[in-house]
């Protein structure tokens, strides 16, 4: 092998650049981060080629004085750390120093920045290879401009990498939506090849970030999801989720910041998924625009080079923390709830504080809930049309029309109710009719509801076994002969460690030797199940993400099983009574909204929808 040397500082900061330099995307994102880190309150982005001949971000931020500019070039030189206290706390998007000496190895970097303090603004300058800096007067406003040009010009083999024109700027354009729902307070406009991308200004209200959401995410995410703020124990989580029939096909509407950092952490990840487990479809995917904040002390930022990363001091209390605050949230939304109002159409959350209503008013006192396991009624088809009418047939329906005509300036009137139910309706209406014996046709104060009742019982009746489970506990069934099962010694100590909580979920476990333990007891609702690999897959977890949530996540499936058994079947035909009944069940029933596969249970046609079907008012 050949002698030790030091690397050229050309070579290093080109291997510096590997790493946090992959593509146009990931040079904007080092630069807006300078930006905010500058305190800007306005950053224009001009791109070209989707980055690769130009990329320019100018701010108004504190700018940076004359003799710093070289200086702002070089490796490891920054002014947002000092010592390790800094690093342990750090407060500000960028601190390692690398970004701009990165960028510069591998493109043509010019810096104008003029301090607040300063009469005058400077410019430096470098090129690639050329690594010495070349200072001179320019004529610039408060702030600083990066223009970056030909990235990777000096570096073929990694340019060769990059994708077309247009998934570039995809990429591109990703990363400033984020950082743009990062700071409601600052303005940004994106330009590509001479066209306005999109112009945000400040959000320093409530609505203006609702708007700014819309922006970025659509406005239907912002129609079709919750707003939620909670605060525990130091921690606070505000932001939108989005409906579990918002969910999507891929994981791309999924935005989450820790203290305005932009992070994918697989914690986070797992406390959404378990909290969207009961109601979301198989294979979807949830939607959220999710804010934490927390003392810097408690989170490390420094553990990936891209800062994409993080790791959390008490990991499983955010992860409990996460995933309670959004279970709640989603278990909480039920039929009749209304979002804040907003001037705006379309800028409207999903829920806002849960409205009382039906059985827990006190209204409709005079109906009984349905009976989980009642046998279905008998189907009695309607007659059949005779296939050649008769002529007293046609005079019969002659004569209907005509008495219809002469009665129409009466007004039908409601099927007759109980007096308590005179008042104002209640959120899914009453019900009017069943269509096919499979859906339920109600009328509320916007217009239809249509109710798919297997669905919506199917719902009802899990809960209500989840309920009565929770109340009883998981009865324990001891195992005739043992079973032993071998494991790592790190995961035989997790399971000495949480004994007294596999206890409590009906497992008996008792360690046998230093990678062995013996299965005694299995929860009685489970005795179907694979209890080894439940108990490895268990354990798994709770080494990973500190907690688990599979054995509650087996009795569910079994439980869901039962109450899609016990749920009412198409062609069952119900009493008006009987559907009043269930939708007043569904008003006060968590998670209502889905059956327990993920499916919508009801849906809603306003009068004006119905209005534009049948062309009225043009």
């Amino acid at each position: 092998m050949s002698r030790i040397h030091l690397l050229s500082p050309r070579l290093a900061n080109q291997i510096a650049a590997g790493e946090v330099v992959e593509r146009p995307a990931s040079v904007i994102k080092e630069l807006l981060e300078n930006s905010l880190d500058a305190g800007a309150t306005r950053i224009d982005i001009d791109v070209e080629q989707g980055g690769v001949k130009l990329l320019r971000v100018r701010d108004d931020g504190g700018g940076i004085v004359e003799d710093d500019l070289p200086l702002a070039l070089s490796r490891h030189a920054t002014s947002k750390i000092r010592d390790l206290d800094d690093l342990e706390r750090v407060a500000t998007l960028g601190f390692r120093g690398e970004a701009l000496a990165s960028v510069s190895s591998v493109s043509r970097l010019t810096l104008t920045s003029r301090a607040a303090s300063a009469d005058q603004a400077w410019q430096v300058e470098t090129e690639g290879r050329d690594m010495a800096p070349r200072v001179q007067p320019a004529a610039h406003p408060q702030g600083t401009t990066v223009e970056v040009r030909d990235l990777f010009f000096n570096t073929p083999a990694r340019r060769k990498f990059l994708r077309t024109e247009k998934t570039e700027f995809a990429h591109l354009e990703e990363v400033v939506k984020r950082l743009a729902l990062s700071r409601f307070d600052v303005a940004f406009s994106l330009r590509h090849n001479g066209k306005t991308i999109f112009s945000l200004r400040p959000a320093n209200t409530e609505q203006e970030a609702r708007r700014r959401v819309a922006t970025v995410c659509g406005p239907a995410f912002v129609e079709q999801s919750l707003q939620v703020d909670s605060e525990r124990s130091g921690l606070r989580l505000w932001g939108w989720v989005g409906l579990p029939t918002f969910s999507r096909s891929q994981a791309d509407l999924q935005y989450f910041f820790v203290n305005g950092r932009m992070i994918k952490d697989k914690l986070v990840a797992h406390a959404v998924r378990q909290a969207y487990r009961d109601v979301l479809f198989n294979g979807r995917h949830p939607t959220f625009v999710l804010f934490m904040e927390l003392d810097p002390a408690v989170v490390d930022v420094n553990v990936h080079p891209t800062k994409h990363e993080v790791r959390f001091r008490d990991g499983r209390m955010v992860h409990d923390f996460l995933f309670s605050t959004l279970y709640r949230a989603l278990a909480d939304q039920r039929p009749g709830d209304a979002g804040a109002a907003s001037d705006e159409p379309g800028l409207q959350p999903a829920v806002a504080q849960p409205v009382v209503s039906g059985l827990a008013a006190g209204v409709f006192s005079g109906q009984e809930r349905m009976p989980l396991n009642e046998p279905a009624a008998a189907w009695n088809p309607a007659p059949k049309v005779p296939e050649r009418p008769s002529s007293e047939a046609v005079a019969g329906v002659l004569k209907g029309y005509a008495e219809l005509y002469a009665g129409a300036g009466e007004v039908l009137q409601r099927p007759e109710l109980p007096a308590a139910e005179a008042g104002e309706a209640p959120p899914l209406g009453y019900a009017l009719a069943q269509l096919q014996g499979i859906y339920i046709l109600a009328e509320n104060a916007q217009g239809l509801v249509v109710v798919d009742m297997h669905a919506a019982h199917e719902r009802i009746t899990y809960e209500r076994l989840k309920q009565a489970m929770d109340s009883e506990g998981l009865r324990s069934q001891p195992l005739l002969v043992p079973e032993s099962i071998a494991v790592s010694q790190r995961e035989a100590d997790c399971a000495e460690e949480h004994a007294a909580w596999f206890a409590q979920l009906g497992f008996g476990l008792q360690r046998m030797g230093p990678e062995t333990l013996a299965i005694r007891e299995i929860p009685a609702l489970l005795r179907q199940a694979d209890a080894a690999q439940l108990v490895r897959d268990v354990l798994a977890d709770l080494l990973e993400y500190g907690s688990s949530d599979r054995i509650q996540a087996h009795r569910n499936e079994l439980l869901a099983t039962m109450a899609c058994h016990g749920a009412i079947r198409a062609n069952r035909r119900l009493t008006l009574a009987e559907m009043n009944a269930l939708l007043r069940d569904m008003e006060q029933t968590e998670r209502s909204g889905q059956c327990n596969h993920g499916r919508p249970t009801w849906t809603q046609m306003s009068l004006a929808e119905l209005d534009k079907l049948f062309l009225r008012g043009r």
